[in-house]
């Protein structure tokens, strides 16, 4: 077998079979092929698109080229959630406590936050000692004990994945549905579960801006669960706008903590609940979603939910004192408000801009490499809809630097649009498909 043959078959719009497709990954992985052929299939790809078999022979080959987590030795129907990120998705710090306090053991691996969207590991070394670097048996063990763990994704889950997407990312290969797709759920399919639930955001915090983009790419990452013998289900969601009103690390684990405690924003407790249903179905809790609901909604007002997530914490070396007292918390030197320059409704928030001002404040990452601090970040005021009068605060921003915060203030100006009229409001759940 030759990659020449395989480049030309595929320019020329032909379907590669799963023996070609797994030749180029795992020659690809080993070093064997070189970055410049892979490149040229990958742009053949993106142009002439691939079929249902091909994307589930790709994403397959990608899942199968590192550790293929074994979880077996977990108890019960295990229930994956995976988001394809936003601002202010501090979703899995709730929503796995919930979950789990119900009955679903909830084994996950969580990413670091890059650019303008949050990390969920990064969110929970809020708590002071806290860490997410678990051996298997550790991991397997606290999710038999206490039904959650979470862990840091291993440096050989899906290498394939890791090696395509560095070369796309370089190549201007990155938007073709299949590819990511594929690359989405080859890690998911790695992770073990059983049953797989997906939060696919759309909006301009998004990857999908447009929500029939964030509807296709839903159905292709259905349709590969489901080819994969996975029971999958998507949600397409707003991220239009912040979810809830707290962006950054120690301040969304704040907000997490509140609505475990009853007390949090509509929109972010109407996510959890309608992602935490279908975990509870899918893992044979409810047969239905109103009996989903109520069971979360039960967890919630008899404190197991809360409770869960302080067992969660002091598991994996935290300090279970900071969710009962979230005020010990990492904390900003100053509180900076943004005051609104002229009378009016907000019509729009650029939500990806508001990711950014989270970034300039420090609470992001520009690379991999960069360092973040954990108590900065920005508290909404108002949000789409919502009428405010000149001078008053349209956010706080927590800074640890006068200079920063100036910059972010800018920022958050240039991405609050301010109308006469009040805005028609988007729904948060736009579909479920499953």
């Amino acid at each position: 077998m030759r990659m020449y043959d395989i480049i030309m078959k595929k320019r020329n719009g032909g379907e590669l079979s799963e023996q070609e497709i797994r030749f180029f990954t795992e020659g690809y992985t080993r070093g064997e092929i070189p970055d410049y052929q892979v490149s040229a299939l990958m742009m053949a790809v993106y142009f002439q698109k691939m079929t249902e078999q091909e994307t589930l022979a790709l994403t397959m080959a990608m899942a199968e080229s590192g550790d293929m987590l074994d979880l077996s030795e977990i108890q019960g129907v295990k229930v994956d959630k995976h988001s394809t990120g936003g601002v202010g998705d501090k979703t899995s710090l709730a929503l796995a406590p919930m979950v789990a306090a119900c009955g679903i053991p909830v084994a996950k691996m969580s990413g670091r936050g890059l650019g303008h969207t949050g990390g969920t590991i990064d969110k929970l070394e809020s708590f002071s000692g806290f860490s997410t670097a678990l051996t298997r048996e550790e991991f397997i063990r606290n999710v038999n004990r206490i039904g959650i763990a979470i862990m840091g994704q291993t440096a050989d889950l899906a290498p394939a994945d890791k090696k395509l997407y560095a070369l796309r990312d370089v190549t201007a290969t990155v938007d073709n549905l299949s590819l990511i797709a594929s690359s989405i759920m080859s890690k998911k399919l790695a992770a073990g579960a059983d049953a797989i639930v997906l939060d696919v955001k759309t909006g301009s915090g998004a990857f999908m801006k447009k929500e029939e983009d964030a509807r296709k790419l839903a159905e292709e990452m259905v349709k590969i669960g489901k080819n994969a013998g996975r029971k999958t289900i998507a949600v397409i969601s707003d991220m239009d706008q912040p979810l809830g009103y707290a962006v950054g690390n120690a301040l969304e684990v704040k907000e997490a903590i509140d609505t475990l405690q009853g007390k949090g924003p509509e929109d972010f407790v109407e996510l959890c609940l309608t992602l935490g249903s279908r975990m509870l179905m899918a893992g044979g809790k409810a047969g239905d979603s109103s009996a989903a609901r109520k069971l979360l909604e039960n967890a919630i007002a008899d404190g197991s939910a809360c409770r869960k997530l302080a067992e969660f914490v002091e598991a994996q070396g935290g300090d279970p004192q900071m969710v009962f007292r979230p005020e010990l918390l990492p904390k900003a030197r100053i509180l900076h408000p943004v005051p609104a320059p002229m009378d009016g409704y907000v019509s729009r928030i650029v939500c990806d801009e508001v990711g950014i001002c989270s970034l300039l404040l420090g609470g992001g990452r520009e690379t991999k490499e960069s360092s973040i601090d954990l108590s900065v970040g920005l508290t909404l005021c108002r949000k789409v809809g919502d009428f405010v009068r000149k001078g008053e605060p349209l956010a706080i921003l927590h800074a640890n630097d006068a200079e920063k915060a100036g910059e972010a203030e800018r920022r958050y100006l240039g991405a609050c649009i301010l109308s006469d009229t009040p805005p028609a409001r988007a729904s948060l759940i736009r579909a479920i498909i499953e």
